[in-house]
């Protein structure tokens, strides 16, 4: 039964379904969950998967690819070229400097230097997979911390290319013993080096050439058909084709798929491609991690338990030092270090490719390549609880003590408002204060962004303001107002709870990123709320009507007169109990009660006899 692929899937899929919720029910990355999920279901506990998960391993790796392609899609080629500094710097001085002392590690215990080299190829390279998952989860993307490991990542997929290359050259077996073992190598192993960096060349040209000259109109024709599963199927198909190409001219998949999301990150189809591969990108995403979790043997961590420790603890430490130095290097600030450090400290997915090449190159033996397998996998699985921990004992401490390189900033002069966060949202409503002559204390934890505001103008203090001296420094006890408009709703969250037990006098206003944020807030008794998405989606309603032919002070009206039902409406179910039958039940009520309000206003007339702002009386006048 265990080897039906039905029962597998179910297995997976069950994995999933159990422990993605327990793991984010404790504030957990959903890629923890997943690996838990496949330790569990794996041949070494309940055994609901055999063979280490290794077949499946492969499949998934789909996933990887089609992510690299959808993250091309966000980036145009002009901003692709604008990241070469920090591509090839970071990058390159990340995998260099990692190899270097990865080699030196593993001569000390006593490893040929071909066995060390080879190893310390695959320890260099991080979780693409792991990284870019946690990074969009978080909303990171963005950010400086992001954007660095994102340009390490790529060079590292570009780099990886180059190391298969040379694994050949430091192989002792004969030519013909390789070609038996090594079934799947690219067709150009076997031409002069040159033919190959021309073939691979021509490889990428084709590449380019075909998505801007091939694919486009075809997707234009497949379009005309309204057929939405030929687009699918279309979106499909061109994933598996540079997937193909990739491998046949001996390149990474993801790194062919990522130049491919660049090339068509202009085209009319770009959305189209990201929401039809999302869903399956998602799903093989976390079936790779399952895989990956599924393939940590446990017999040999029971045969080695103090070297296979050894290998985790001292790599990662090995790995995190050099991504710290790099990130100081580079100028990025204090805070941001530690994310980067935690973040790409692991041993990466394409780990497996290098090291399964080696041993069937005869470079290394079996007993060396099991134990870098469970070494590179344990690695995977730590980083999301590492992460946990820098997020939560770490990073919190940042921004208040003394003695770090940059302590949170002096505040000179304290003022009547406070306002915490200074992103898209926060500056918006800081610039708008300050055309009317009121200044704002302005915090913000983001130190990158701190020094670019004050380029431009506004005087932006750093720090946390979950951190009790920061607010002291920044005047709390004498402010009116405070304004939260963090971006991340459990920090704005953390910031309510901590000024309204500390300075209960102080008002708070505070922004909501939607409904249920703005019902928990209500319950901790904030009075004061801005949903984001409510007087924008109201005016955007107010706008087509107003196209529509109705007038534009009537709209303003029902406008405030719907704002003003749904924020009582919003109040009414915050009172209510979570379960989803009752919730669902309470809210058509109130729709219903809502949409009956403003049709007996139209019904008694009010709404006719408007004859203001846009009305043709007016315009006579």
């Amino acid at each position: 039964m265990t080897g039906s692929i039905l029962f597998e899937a179910i297995a997976f899929l069950a994995g999933a379904v159990i422990c993605v919720p327990i793991a984010k029910r404790f504030g957990l990355s959903a890629v923890l969950g997943y690996l838990l999920a496949g330790i569990l279901i794996g041949p070494f506990l309940l055994g609901f998967v055999g063979e280490e998960g290794e077949d499946i391993l492969h499949f998934a790796e789909f996933g990887v690819v089609m992510m690299l392609f959808l993250i091309g899609l966000e980036i145009e080629p002009k901003n692709f070229w604008n990241m070469r500094r920090t591509i090839l710097g970071m990058g390159g001085l990340q995998v260099v400097a990692t190899m270097g002392f990865s080699m030196a590690f593993f001569s000390l215990l006593s490893y040929d230097w071909k066995v060390s080299l080879t190893i310390s190829m695959a320890v260099a390279l991080s979780s693409t997979a792991i990284v870019l998952q946690t990074l969009k989860e978080k909303g990171l993307m963005n950010t400086t911390f992001g954007a660095s490991s994102f340009s390490i990542l790529l060079f590292q997929d570009i780099i990886v290319i180059f190391m298969l290359g040379a694994l050949p050259l430091l192989s002792t077996a004969s030519h013909t013993t390789v070609a038996d073992d090594h079934s799947s190598t690219s067709l150009l192993e076997n031409l002069p080096l040159g033919l190959q960096t021309l073939a691979i060349v021509s490889s990428v040209a084709i590449l380019v050439l075909a998505g801007r000259y091939l694919v486009v109109p075809m997707l234009r024709l497949i379009a005309r058909t309204g057929v939405r599963e030929l687009l699918i199927a279309s979106a499909l198909l061109l994933v598996l084709a540079i997937t193909l190409l990739m491998e046949l001219a001996g390149l990474s998949p993801a790194l062919g798929a990522f130049i491919g999301g660049v090339v068509l990150a202009t085209s009319e189809f770009k959305h189209e491609l990201e929401s039809t591969l999302e869903p399956f990108k998602d799903l093989l995403l976390g079936l790779f991690f399952m895989a990956v979790g599924a393939s940590i043997n446990f017999l040999v961590i029971s045969e080695n338990p103090g070297m296979i420790g050894t290998l985790v603890i001292g790599i990662i430490l090995l790995k995190a030092i050099v991504l710290f130095v790099v990130g100081a290097i580079f100028k990025l600030k204090l805070d941001q270090r530690p994310l980067l450090t935690v973040g790409l400290a692991q041993v990466g997915e394409f780990a497996f490719v290098l090291l399964s090449f080696a041993f069937q190159l005869h470079i290394l033996n079996r007993v060396q390549m099991d134990m870098m397998l469970v070494v590179t996998a344990i690695s995977m699985t730590l980083t999301p609880i590492l992460a946990v921990l820098n997020e939560r004992i770490i990073l919190p401490r940042f921004g208040t003590r003394e003695s770090e390189e940059r302590p949170m900033d002096t505040i000179e002069t304290t003022n009547k408002v406070i306002l915490v966060g200074f992103g898209h949202f926060g500056s918006t409503v800081g610039r708008f204060l300050r055309a009317y002559g009121v200044e704002a204390t302005i915090l913000d934890s983001d130190s990158n962004r701190v020094d670019l505001l004050r380029k431009m103008g506004f005087k932006v203090f750093y720090g946390d303001a979950t951190r009790l001296n920061l607010l002291k420094s920044a005047g709390i006890a004498e402010a009116d107002i405070l304004i939260a408009a963090i971006d991340n709703p459990d920090s704005n969250i953390r910031l309510i709870k901590l000024v309204k037990k500390e300075y209960p006098h102080v008002k708070l206003m505070v922004r909501a990123k939607n409904r249920y944020v703005a019902y928990e807030l209500l319950n901790m008794g904030v009075e004061n709320i801005y949903r984001e998405t409510l007087d924008t989606s109201v005016k955007l309603a107010s706008d087509v009507l107003s196209e529509m032919g109705f007038r534009k002070y009537t709209l303003h009206r029902q406008a405030q007169k719907f704002i003003q039902t749904d924020e009582e409406s919003l109040r009414r179910l915050a009172k209510q109990s979570r379960n989803e039958e009752d919730y669902i039940f309470k809210t058509r009520e109130e729709i219903a009660a809502q949409e009956k309000l403003l049709e007996e206003d139209r019904k008694r007339g009010i709404i006719e006899d408007d004859h203001l702002w846009d009305s043709e009386q007016m315009r006579v006048l």
